[in-house]
Protein backbone atom coordinates (compact mmCIF):
# COMPACT_ATOMS: atom_id res chain seq x y z
CA UNK A 1 0.00 0.00 0.00
CA UNK A 2 1.51 3.41 -0.97
CA UNK A 3 1.43 6.14 1.18
CA UNK A 4 2.51 10.38 1.31
CA UNK A 5 4.58 10.23 3.78
CA UNK A 6 6.96 12.92 6.02
CA UNK A 7 10.06 11.83 6.83
CA UNK A 8 12.20 14.95 7.07
CA UNK A 9 10.35 18.51 8.21
CA UNK A 10 10.70 21.06 5.55
CA UNK A 11 11.19 18.20 3.12
CA UNK A 12 8.35 17.32 0.14
CA UNK A 13 6.37 14.05 1.32
CA UNK A 14 7.53 10.77 -0.34
CA UNK A 15 5.53 8.26 -1.76
CA UNK A 16 6.60 4.74 -0.25
CA UNK A 17 5.10 1.31 0.23
CA UNK A 18 3.97 0.46 3.42
CA UNK A 19 2.82 -2.69 4.94
CA UNK A 20 -0.15 -2.47 6.79
CA UNK A 21 -1.60 -4.20 9.04
CA UNK A 22 -4.96 -5.35 9.15
CA UNK A 23 -7.77 -3.56 11.39
CA UNK A 24 -8.44 -4.50 15.02
CA UNK A 25 -11.08 -4.45 17.43
CA UNK A 26 -12.84 -1.53 16.54
CA UNK A 27 -11.48 -0.34 13.75
CA UNK A 28 -12.03 -0.71 9.56
CA UNK A 29 -10.17 -0.38 6.37
CA UNK A 30 -11.08 2.41 3.73
CA UNK A 31 -9.68 2.54 0.51
CA UNK A 32 -9.30 6.53 -0.11
CA UNK A 33 -10.77 7.92 -2.86
CA UNK A 34 -10.59 11.65 -1.99
CA UNK A 35 -8.48 13.85 0.23
CA UNK A 36 -8.32 17.69 0.37
CA UNK A 37 -4.80 19.47 0.19
CA UNK A 38 -4.67 21.41 3.86
CA UNK A 39 -2.92 24.34 5.97
CA UNK A 40 -3.32 21.97 8.69
CA UNK A 41 -1.48 19.41 6.67
CA UNK A 42 1.41 22.20 5.89
CA UNK A 43 1.26 22.84 9.93
CA UNK A 44 2.86 19.44 10.35
CA UNK A 45 5.50 19.48 7.55
CA UNK A 46 6.97 22.56 8.04
CA UNK A 47 7.66 22.05 11.87
CA UNK A 48 4.73 24.12 13.17
CA UNK A 49 2.78 21.30 14.79
CA UNK A 50 5.59 19.07 15.92
CA UNK A 51 5.27 15.05 15.36
CA UNK A 52 7.26 12.28 15.36
CA UNK A 53 8.23 11.15 11.99
CA UNK A 54 7.87 8.80 9.96
CA UNK A 55 4.50 10.80 9.68
CA UNK A 56 1.71 10.27 7.17
CA UNK A 57 -0.37 13.66 6.90
CA UNK A 58 -3.94 13.98 5.46
CA UNK A 59 -7.34 14.63 7.38
CA UNK A 60 -9.95 15.69 4.97
CA UNK A 61 -10.91 12.50 2.61
CA UNK A 62 -13.74 10.05 2.09
CA UNK A 63 -13.46 6.43 0.51
CA UNK A 64 -15.56 3.21 0.77
CA UNK A 65 -15.37 0.60 3.60
CA UNK A 66 -13.31 -2.25 2.43
CA UNK A 67 -12.81 -4.57 5.74
CA UNK A 68 -14.22 -4.16 9.48
CA UNK A 69 -12.76 -5.26 12.66
CA UNK A 70 -14.42 -6.52 15.40
CA UNK A 71 -17.28 -5.58 17.39
CA UNK A 72 -17.53 -2.68 14.69
CA UNK A 73 -21.17 -2.32 13.86
CA UNK A 74 -21.49 1.45 12.84
CA UNK A 75 -19.94 0.96 9.35
CA UNK A 76 -19.82 -1.61 6.73
CA UNK A 77 -18.06 -3.24 3.73
CA UNK A 78 -19.37 -1.40 1.06
CA UNK A 79 -20.40 2.11 2.41
CA UNK A 80 -19.26 5.25 1.66
CA UNK A 81 -17.73 7.41 4.39
CA UNK A 82 -16.26 10.80 5.25
CA UNK A 83 -13.29 10.62 7.55
CA UNK A 84 -13.62 12.92 11.25
CA UNK A 85 -10.32 13.86 12.02
CA UNK A 86 -11.96 14.12 15.63
CA UNK A 87 -12.58 10.79 18.05
CA UNK A 88 -15.66 10.05 19.39
CA UNK A 89 -15.63 7.85 22.17
CA UNK A 90 -19.20 7.81 23.17
CA UNK A 91 -18.79 7.92 27.00
CA UNK A 92 -16.97 11.51 27.99
CA UNK A 93 -18.16 14.22 29.13
CA UNK A 94 -17.86 16.17 25.64
CA UNK A 95 -19.38 13.35 23.85
CA UNK A 96 -22.43 12.73 25.68
CA UNK A 97 -23.19 16.30 25.47
CA UNK A 98 -23.24 16.14 21.70
CA UNK A 99 -19.69 18.14 21.59
CA UNK A 100 -17.40 15.37 20.07
CA UNK A 101 -14.87 17.74 18.84
CA UNK A 102 -13.27 17.68 21.91
CA UNK A 103 -14.15 14.72 22.89
CA UNK A 104 -10.89 13.40 25.75
CA UNK A 105 -12.02 9.78 26.19
CA UNK A 106 -8.65 8.44 24.18
CA UNK A 107 -6.16 10.88 25.46
CA UNK A 108 -4.57 8.28 27.44
CA UNK A 109 -2.94 7.60 24.34
CA UNK A 110 -0.99 9.71 21.48
CA UNK A 111 -3.21 10.95 18.84
CA UNK A 112 -1.30 9.72 16.45
CA UNK A 113 -1.73 5.98 16.73
CA UNK A 114 -4.31 4.00 17.69
CA UNK A 115 -6.32 3.82 21.11
CA UNK A 116 -4.19 0.87 21.78
CA UNK A 117 -1.18 2.76 21.55
CA UNK A 118 -0.54 0.48 18.25
CA UNK A 119 0.67 1.52 14.68
CA UNK A 120 -1.19 0.34 11.88
CA UNK A 121 1.39 1.31 9.31
CA UNK A 122 5.10 0.13 8.88
CA UNK A 123 8.11 1.50 7.14
CA UNK A 124 10.83 -1.31 6.63
CA UNK A 125 9.38 -2.68 10.25
CA UNK A 126 9.74 0.81 12.07
CA UNK A 127 5.93 2.30 12.81
CA UNK A 128 4.58 5.26 10.97
CA UNK A 129 2.26 7.41 12.70
CA UNK A 130 -0.98 8.81 11.48
CA UNK A 131 -2.10 12.32 11.53
CA UNK A 132 -5.04 12.54 13.71
CA UNK A 133 -5.22 8.10 13.38
CA UNK A 134 -5.95 8.95 10.36
CA UNK A 135 -3.71 10.55 7.78
CA UNK A 136 -5.41 9.67 4.67
CA UNK A 137 -3.03 10.33 2.48
CA UNK A 138 -2.95 7.12 1.50
CA UNK A 139 -4.33 4.28 -0.41
CA UNK A 140 -5.87 2.13 2.30
CA UNK A 141 -6.54 3.91 5.88
CA UNK A 142 -6.78 1.87 8.88
CA UNK A 143 -8.67 3.92 11.70
CA UNK A 144 -11.29 3.74 14.46
CA UNK A 145 -14.35 3.00 13.01
CA UNK A 146 -15.35 5.80 15.12
CA UNK A 147 -14.02 8.22 12.67
CA UNK A 148 -16.19 7.31 10.00
CA UNK A 149 -19.56 8.77 9.40
CA UNK A 150 -21.77 6.89 6.78
CA UNK A 151 -22.84 9.29 3.68
CA UNK A 152 -25.49 9.27 0.81
CA UNK A 153 -23.71 6.74 -1.99
CA UNK A 154 -24.13 9.27 -4.62
CA UNK A 155 -21.77 12.04 -3.04
CA UNK A 156 -19.36 12.95 -5.25
CA UNK A 157 -15.94 11.65 -3.91
CA UNK A 158 -14.25 15.08 -4.58
CA UNK A 159 -17.10 16.88 -2.96
CA UNK A 160 -17.32 14.26 0.24
CA UNK A 161 -13.63 14.71 0.89
CA UNK A 162 -13.78 18.57 1.49
CA UNK A 163 -17.09 18.47 3.64
CA UNK A 164 -14.60 16.51 6.23
CA UNK A 165 -13.23 19.33 7.25
CA UNK A 166 -13.18 22.83 4.97
CA UNK A 167 -16.83 22.84 4.87
CA UNK A 168 -17.63 21.85 8.01
CA UNK A 169 -15.45 24.25 9.87
CA UNK A 170 -16.39 26.95 7.75
CA UNK A 171 -19.98 26.39 7.66
CA UNK A 172 -20.20 25.11 11.14
CA UNK A 173 -18.65 28.22 12.58
CA UNK A 174 -20.99 30.03 11.30
CA UNK A 175 -24.23 27.99 11.63
CA UNK A 176 -23.37 25.92 14.45
CA UNK A 177 -20.68 27.93 16.43
CA UNK A 178 -21.52 31.57 16.33
CA UNK A 179 -25.27 30.91 15.56
CA UNK A 180 -25.20 33.75 13.59
CA UNK A 181 -28.91 35.88 12.92
CA UNK A 182 -30.21 37.27 10.16
CA UNK A 183 -29.54 40.23 8.83
CA UNK A 184 -26.23 40.02 10.68
CA UNK A 185 -22.99 41.95 9.31
CA UNK A 186 -20.00 39.58 9.01
CA UNK A 187 -16.09 39.67 8.50
CA UNK A 188 -13.79 36.99 7.49
CA UNK A 189 -10.22 37.48 6.79
CA UNK A 190 -8.57 34.50 4.95
CA UNK A 191 -10.74 33.66 1.91
CA UNK A 192 -8.93 30.24 1.74
CA UNK A 193 -10.85 26.93 1.68
CA UNK A 194 -12.40 27.50 4.85
CA UNK A 195 -13.08 31.23 4.65
CA UNK A 196 -14.76 30.51 1.68
CA UNK A 197 -17.50 28.37 3.48
CA UNK A 198 -17.75 31.02 6.01
CA UNK A 199 -18.64 33.12 3.39
CA UNK A 200 -21.56 30.10 1.99
CA UNK A 201 -22.46 29.80 5.65
CA UNK A 202 -23.09 33.66 6.12
CA UNK A 203 -25.27 33.85 3.01
CA UNK A 204 -27.09 30.40 4.21
CA UNK A 205 -27.89 32.44 7.50
CA UNK A 206 -28.94 35.52 5.56
CA UNK A 207 -26.28 38.09 6.77
CA UNK A 208 -26.96 41.29 5.21
CA UNK A 209 -23.36 42.32 4.79
CA UNK A 210 -20.23 39.69 4.33
CA UNK A 211 -17.01 40.97 4.24
CA UNK A 212 -13.87 39.10 3.01
CA UNK A 213 -10.28 40.07 3.25
CA UNK A 214 -7.56 38.66 2.06
CA UNK A 215 -3.74 39.56 0.50
CA UNK A 216 -4.49 38.12 -3.11
CA UNK A 217 -7.02 39.08 -5.48
CA UNK A 218 -8.25 35.71 -7.03
CA UNK A 219 -9.09 34.86 -3.76
CA UNK A 220 -11.41 37.79 -3.16
CA UNK A 221 -13.31 36.94 -6.22
CA UNK A 222 -13.20 33.88 -4.90
CA UNK A 223 -15.46 35.12 -1.93
CA UNK A 224 -17.32 37.59 -4.34
CA UNK A 225 -18.62 34.30 -5.91
CA UNK A 226 -19.61 32.48 -2.97
CA UNK A 227 -21.46 35.38 -1.74
CA UNK A 228 -19.56 37.97 -0.41
CA UNK A 229 -21.06 41.48 -0.49
CA UNK A 230 -17.95 43.60 -0.64
CA UNK A 231 -14.44 42.67 -0.25
CA UNK A 232 -10.57 44.43 0.98
CA UNK A 233 -7.58 43.43 -0.14
CA UNK A 234 -5.59 44.28 3.13
CA UNK A 235 -2.28 44.94 1.20
CA UNK A 236 -3.51 47.76 -0.79
CA UNK A 237 -5.30 49.09 2.39
CA UNK A 238 -4.53 52.12 4.06
CA UNK A 239 -6.59 50.85 7.54
CA UNK A 240 -8.33 47.94 6.89
CA UNK A 241 -10.16 48.22 10.12
CA UNK A 242 -11.43 51.62 8.80
CA UNK A 243 -12.90 50.77 5.78
CA UNK A 244 -14.20 47.95 7.82
CA UNK A 245 -16.14 50.49 10.14
CA UNK A 246 -17.54 52.28 7.11
CA UNK A 247 -18.91 49.75 5.81
CA UNK A 248 -20.92 49.23 8.93
CA UNK A 249 -22.24 52.50 9.68
CA UNK A 250 -18.99 53.36 12.30
CA UNK A 251 -19.38 50.47 14.01
CA UNK A 252 -18.11 47.48 13.03
CA UNK A 253 -19.41 44.45 12.03
CA UNK A 254 -21.86 42.15 14.11
CA UNK A 255 -19.59 38.50 13.55
CA UNK A 256 -15.88 38.52 12.37
CA UNK A 257 -14.52 35.25 11.95
CA UNK A 258 -10.22 34.83 11.57
CA UNK A 259 -9.64 32.16 9.25
CA UNK A 260 -6.10 32.34 9.24
CA UNK A 261 -4.64 31.86 12.87
CA UNK A 262 -2.05 34.56 13.12
CA UNK A 263 -1.88 36.88 15.61
CA UNK A 264 -2.03 40.32 13.41
CA UNK A 265 -5.74 38.47 12.41
CA UNK A 266 -6.97 38.00 15.61
CA UNK A 267 -6.44 41.78 17.01
CA UNK A 268 -7.67 42.24 13.49
CA UNK A 269 -10.98 40.37 14.31
CA UNK A 270 -11.37 41.58 17.64
CA UNK A 271 -10.87 45.10 17.30
CA UNK A 272 -13.14 44.63 13.55
CA UNK A 273 -16.48 43.79 16.07
CA UNK A 274 -18.40 46.43 16.85
CA UNK A 275 -19.86 46.94 20.94
CA UNK A 276 -21.25 43.69 21.45
CA UNK A 277 -20.25 41.89 18.53
CA UNK A 278 -18.61 38.34 18.43
CA UNK A 279 -14.57 37.89 16.96
CA UNK A 280 -14.28 33.75 16.60
CA UNK A 281 -11.06 31.83 15.97
CA UNK A 282 -11.38 29.44 13.51
CA UNK A 283 -7.96 29.37 11.88
CA UNK A 284 -5.56 27.05 13.33
CA UNK A 285 -2.28 29.07 14.92
CA UNK A 286 1.14 27.68 15.33
CA UNK A 287 1.14 26.22 18.94
CA UNK A 288 2.89 29.19 20.52
CA UNK A 289 1.11 31.80 18.79
CA UNK A 290 -0.16 34.39 21.46
CA UNK A 291 -2.50 37.91 21.02
CA UNK A 292 -1.85 40.72 23.36
CA UNK A 293 -6.06 41.46 23.41
CA UNK A 294 -6.89 44.79 24.73
CA UNK A 295 -8.50 43.00 27.97
CA UNK A 296 -10.63 47.09 28.70
CA UNK A 297 -11.69 47.48 25.23
CA UNK A 298 -13.31 43.80 25.55
CA UNK A 299 -15.24 44.78 28.99
CA UNK A 300 -16.14 48.54 28.21
CA UNK A 301 -17.71 47.43 24.90
CA UNK A 302 -19.04 43.76 25.99
CA UNK A 303 -16.83 42.31 23.12
CA UNK A 304 -16.85 37.92 23.19
CA UNK A 305 -14.56 36.44 22.08
CA UNK A 306 -14.56 32.35 20.97
CA UNK A 307 -13.00 29.53 19.61
CA UNK A 308 -14.17 27.18 16.89
CA UNK A 309 -12.66 23.83 16.50
CA UNK A 310 -14.03 21.71 13.90
CA UNK A 311 -16.50 24.52 13.38
CA UNK A 312 -18.17 22.76 16.69
CA UNK A 313 -20.35 20.55 14.53
CA UNK A 314 -21.35 16.83 15.66
CA UNK A 315 -19.67 14.82 12.79
CA UNK A 316 -21.46 11.61 13.34
CA UNK A 317 -24.70 13.91 13.03
CA UNK A 318 -23.89 17.45 10.33
CA UNK A 319 -21.90 15.53 7.73
CA UNK A 320 -24.08 13.93 6.33
CA UNK A 321 -26.76 17.01 6.69
CA UNK A 322 -23.62 19.23 4.67
CA UNK A 323 -23.97 16.11 1.98
CA UNK A 324 -27.61 16.56 1.39
CA UNK A 325 -27.49 20.59 1.45
CA UNK A 326 -24.95 20.23 -1.21
CA UNK A 327 -26.66 17.94 -3.18
CA UNK A 328 -29.79 20.23 -2.93
CA UNK A 329 -27.62 23.07 -4.38
CA UNK A 330 -27.81 24.66 -0.95
CA UNK A 331 -23.49 24.73 -1.07
CA UNK A 332 -21.37 25.48 -4.04
CA UNK A 333 -18.98 22.81 -3.84
CA UNK A 334 -18.26 22.55 -7.69
CA UNK A 335 -16.42 26.02 -7.75
CA UNK A 336 -15.41 25.13 -4.43
CA UNK A 337 -12.73 22.49 -5.94
CA UNK A 338 -10.48 24.71 -8.07
CA UNK A 339 -8.03 22.27 -8.88
CA UNK A 340 -7.74 18.10 -8.73
CA UNK A 341 -4.78 16.66 -8.32
CA UNK A 342 -3.08 13.21 -9.19
CA UNK A 343 -1.93 10.91 -6.10
CA UNK A 344 2.00 11.41 -7.27
CA UNK A 345 1.23 15.42 -7.57
CA UNK A 346 0.86 15.87 -4.20
CA UNK A 347 3.34 18.19 -3.52
CA UNK A 348 2.63 20.43 -7.00
CA UNK A 349 -1.09 20.57 -4.54
CA UNK A 350 1.01 22.20 -1.54
CA UNK A 351 2.87 24.62 -3.88
CA UNK A 352 -0.13 26.04 -5.15
CA UNK A 353 -1.99 26.51 -1.58
CA UNK A 354 1.28 28.36 -0.55
CA UNK A 355 0.97 30.87 -3.64
CA UNK A 356 -2.79 31.01 -2.62
CA UNK A 357 -3.91 30.00 -6.25
CA UNK A 358 -6.31 27.67 -5.30
CA UNK A 359 -10.02 27.77 -3.51
CA UNK A 360 -9.17 24.19 -2.67
CA UNK A 361 -7.49 21.82 -4.13
CA UNK A 362 -8.41 17.71 -3.91
CA UNK A 363 -6.33 14.77 -4.53
CA UNK A 364 -8.01 11.87 -6.10
CA UNK A 365 -6.47 8.03 -5.27
CA UNK A 366 -6.40 5.61 -7.59
CA UNK A 367 -4.98 2.58 -5.34
CA UNK A 368 -3.41 0.32 -6.85
CA UNK A 369 -3.85 -2.04 -4.12
CA UNK A 370 -6.83 -4.26 -3.71
CA UNK A 371 -8.74 -5.97 -0.59
CA UNK A 372 -11.90 -7.73 -0.85
CA UNK A 373 -15.08 -5.75 -1.50
CA UNK A 374 -16.66 -6.64 1.78
CA UNK A 375 -14.58 -8.52 4.08
CA UNK A 376 -14.92 -8.71 8.36
CA UNK A 377 -11.85 -10.03 10.01
CA UNK A 378 -12.76 -12.81 13.06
Amino acid sequence: MRAAVLTEINKPLEILDLEQEGPKAGEARVQVKATGVCLSDWHVMNGDWPFPLPFVPGHEAAGVVVEVGEGVTGVKPGQHVIFSFRPNCGHCRYCSRGRSVLCNGHDDTPRFRMHDGTARLKLNGEPVNQMARIGTFSEHVVCPAEQLVPVREDLPWAWAAIIGCSVATGVGSVIRHAKVEAGSTVLVIGCGGVGLNVVQGAKLAGASTIIGVDLKDNKLEFAKHFGATHTINAQKSNNVIEEIRDLTGGLGVDYAFDAIGSQQTALQVVDAIAPGGHAVFIGMPKVDEVAPINAFQMVFREKQLTGAYYGSVHPAADLPVLADMAMAGRLNLDDLISRTYKFEEINEGFELLLKGDVARGVIMIRSKAGFPAAARRP
